[in-house]
């Protein structure tokens, strides 16, 4: 093959160095790296360590194998991890961004499975819409709707639209006139033009949108009491978005401007892989 060769064309803003001062400088990071680590490993026994909180309370959900409770969720786990997918009844498609995060879902939640624990997603929209959105993504994991529960309203995910009017809302245990997307909102609460786009990839608009929220929650079924031991939302899920992990250790960080992540289907078809399009996620 023959060697290709490149000419720059610009000279880089960034700073430069030699290979040994670049070692050096590693070599510091790692040191914080590492404390990260530890820090994180504290964190996360710290979260272990939450107490649990009874549920006494009757929620049914939908899946294809019909009407089941929440313990029923379990599929005789003892462990069972639920990612609040943005999907609302009168949505036409997910969220994009729940989407993004869900890509990952199909690779490991049959590890999660055979390890205890069992991952669902859930969301308000009738099961009909979710299996043709799941379909569409070429998804596999277990996706319920909540439908006609209380779930999603107990667990602070979905709002009524009195309790946007009023204000009367909570998410990441703040309480008042939030929203799942507070960067979307200018100081008029209304939304700005990359929350209407966001909104319109939906089929709603941004008041339909934003009776929806992203986030996770966590139960334990023990002596067949069931209990809730963690919920996480906004910036918490972070941990859980696989593409922000790698984009974090990339040369650019996440250099965001902009509506830029889309649904995997929805972008160039040139980079998409040769075959059937699903292939990858199925």
């Amino acid at each position: 093959m023959a060697k290709q060769n490149f000419t720059a064309t610009t000279i880089t803003k960034h700073k430069t160095a030699t290979r040994e001062e670049w070692l050096a400088m590693r070599l510091e990071l790692l040191k914080a790296e590492k404390e990260l680590t530890r820090r994180s490993d504290e964190v996360v026994r710290k979260r272990q360590e939450l107490p649990w909180v009874r549920i006494d309370k009757e929620y049914i959900f939908e899946t294809d194998e019909g009407k089941v409770s929440l313990a029923d969720l379990f599929k005789g786990r003892s462990q069972l991890l639920t990612y609040h997918f943005m999907f609302g009844p009168d949505y036409t498609a997910g969220c994009p961004h729940c989407s993004n995060i869900a890509d990952s879902f199909n690779g490991f939640w049959i590890h999660l499975a055979n390890h205890d624990v069992m991952l669902w997603a859930v969301s308000r929209a009738p099961l009909t819409k979710l299996n043709g959105y799941k379909q569409r993504m070429g998804w596999t994991f277990p996706w319920a709707s909540s439908h006609g529960s209380d779930f999603n309203y107990d667990f602070n995910v979905s709002y009524t639209r009195e309790q946007q009017r009023a204000g009367n809302m909570e998410y990441n245990y703040d309480k008042g006139n939030v929203s799942s997307r507070q960067s979307d909102i200018d100081a008029t609460n209304t939304a700005t033009e990359e929350g209407k786009k966001i909104a319109a990839s939906t089929g709603t608009d941004w008041a339909t949108f934003t009776q929806e929220a992203p986030g996770m929650s966590a139960f334990v079924l023990e002596d067949g009491i069931l209990y809730h031991t963690y919920s996480t939302y906004a910036r918490g899920l972070d941990g859980l978005w696989g593409i922000y992990q790698w984009l974090d250790r990339a040369p650019l960080g996440r250099n965001e401007s902009g509506v830029w992540m889309r649904r995997h289907d929805e972008y160039d078809q040139k980079l998409q892989p040769k075959g059937d399009s699903n292939d990858c996620c199925a």
